[in-house]
């Protein structure tokens, strides 16, 4: 295990800054993604209409009536639509589900005395990581809710029993690296999947935004993991001596040219039961 005092934290300090502002912007545009599902809801239909109704509303009225007409497809397309919002509750929940296991293990592990005793500027990205999936699980907990289902606030059940699997055997910075990797990658990979399994707009502009910020705390967390590996601590600065620097250096934090699907859990992996 090399000494914690090598490590320069000019570059961690550099990516926890990046990773705030990059979530900054996501939590904007989360908030912008639930007001418009929330007002994206059905509005009650009045009984009357005068004369001289808003546009908005004759158009709806219309639309209404002629949808009558075809008594079949209009029935058909309110089970479909139906189904379509028992599947979004069912992400949220598993999105819920994978940030509330998140914070657990970032909190855990800024216990630790490796790295509550070691480095401050770990400690900090610990810290503010574990600020963002709160975040996170609020805002998801926030649509399910809106959309008439419950709030998630247990762990994913699957990827809980992986971290008490690996929990024993994580006795340094590195191993802690590790496990945050896998979590980082399955909740990007999860919400990537998301974008394209929701139903509405807004829903699909909550998972695109929330994303990205999975994705850059993992390819923090691979760049640092790569020259901790590589016993090259002293190479983690901004400047840094990039003639040093190993050839896998520009390219360790994004090993895809499309972020993968392929380990996203399935919606209703950690839905409320």
């Amino acid at each position: 295990m090399m000494a914690e005092e090598l490590i320069d934290t000019r570059l961690l300090e550099e990516l926890t800054e990046q990773s705030q502002d990059l979530n900054s912007d996501a939590v904007r545009i989360t908030r912008e993604a639930l007001a418009e599902y929330a007002q994206a809801e059905p509005e009650p239909e009045p009984e009357a209409e005068p004369e001289a109704e808003p546009r908005r509303r004759r158009w709806r009225r219309g639309s209404v009536l002629a949808g009558a007409a075809g008594g079949a497809v209009l029935l058909g397309a309110a089970r479909a639509a139906a189904a379509g919002a028992g599947d979004d509750i069912m992400a949220l929940q598993t999105a819920a589900s994978i940030e509330n296991l998140a914070v657990t293990v970032y909190t855990t592990a800024a216990g630790l005395p490796f790295i509550k005793g070691g480095n401050a500027t770990v400690a900090a990205f610990i810290a503010k990581t574990t600020t963002q999936h709160t975040a996170h699980a609020q805002a998801f907990n926030a649509a399910a809710t809106q959309a008439g289902g419950k709030a998630q606030t247990a762990a994913n059940p699957k990827y809980a029993a992986v971290v008490q699997q690996m929990l024993p055997s994580i006795k340094t910075p590195a191993d802690v690296v590790k496990l945050a990797i896998t979590l980082e990658d399955v909740a990007a990979e999860t919400y990537t999947a998301n974008v394209a399994q929701v139903s509405t707009p807004a829903l699909r502009k909550l998972f695109g935004s929330v994303a990205p910020v999975e994705a850059q705390h993992r390819a923090t967390l691979l760049a640092v993991q790569a020259l901790l590996a590589g016993g090259a601590p002293e190479l983690i600065a901004i400047p840094t001596d990039a003639a040093k620097l190993p050839s896998a250096a520009g390219s360790v934090g994004f090993p895809d040219s499309f972020y993968p699907t392929k380990n996203a859990s399935p919606i209703s992996e950690g839905a409320v039961q």
